[in-house]
């Protein structure tokens, strides 16, 4: 799909809400660039950038980044994107980088993924991983043949610290406290748009249609 005119949306939703696979196929559906914040922290912290190294001196002591250093990271990025259509994935996180990012771009719309935490918890637990080579199995629905042990090597598969039942509870508490006034923010605009299930597949239908509807308004506005 070609845009007529420049495009920008935020997505949200908790982890394990399938905002990963949502976010790459609305860049392959409608060309919009996906922007990560994660991917922008890990390449400012391996760059060992002036922010990236105090990104890394908080996150070593276990701190948040600062609000004014993660708007200072993100918008320098989207700047040097100069005028492209993004959907800007894990920012903003807080009613202030919601804000920051407002005073400096236009938001076409805010999609939010919301699964329930139940869904997103029995996905996360089940998830058990070849460490040496990243493969993920779900005992769900992508188990491996032998359970506990990785079909090519044989070898043992561990539950990442993050997805113990514990750590994901937490996550999910941590995040919905965090986020939930953004979306308040976001509601109050009038930009925010949710779209509810427990399957990523039945959801991405809904958010398709969506955004073509949302994209047609945008070229007649144009034309």
């Amino acid at each position: 799909m070609v845009l007529q005119r420049i495009f920008r949306a935020v997505i949200m939703g908790p982890p394990g809400s399938g905002k990963g696979t949502v976010s790459a196929r609305i860049t392959k559906t409608f060309g919009l660039k996906h922007i990560s914040s994660g991917d922008i922290l890990r390449t400012n912290i391996n760059a060992k950038t002036e922010l990236g190294l105090l990104m890394k001196s908080c996150i070593d002591q276990g701190q948040l980044v600062p609000d004014d250093v993660m708007c200072r990271l993100i918008l320098s990025d989207l700047r040097a994107m100069g005028q492209s259509s993004w959907l800007l994935d894990g920012f903003p996180r807080t009613v202030f980088q919601a804000e920051a990012l407002d005073d400096a771009y236009s938001m076409d719309t805010v999609i939010n993924l919301n699964v329930p935490f139940h869904t997103i918890k029995q996905r996360l637990t089940s998830r058990w991983t070849h460490l040496p080579s990243g493969r993920v199995y779900n005992v769900d629905f992508n188990p491996p043949k032998v359970l506990g042990l990785d079909d090519v090597t044989g070898e043992p598969l561990v539950q990442r610290d993050d997805d113990t039942p514990d750590t994901v509870t937490r996550r999910l508490k941590a995040y919905e406290t965090q986020t939930e006034p953004v979306l308040e923010y976001y509601r109050s605009k009038g930009v925010l748009q949710i779209f509810s299930g427990t399957e990523t597949n039945k959801i991405w239908p809904h958010v398709e249609a969506f955004l073509h509807r949302k994209l047609s308004s945008v070229k007649q506005k144009v034309a």
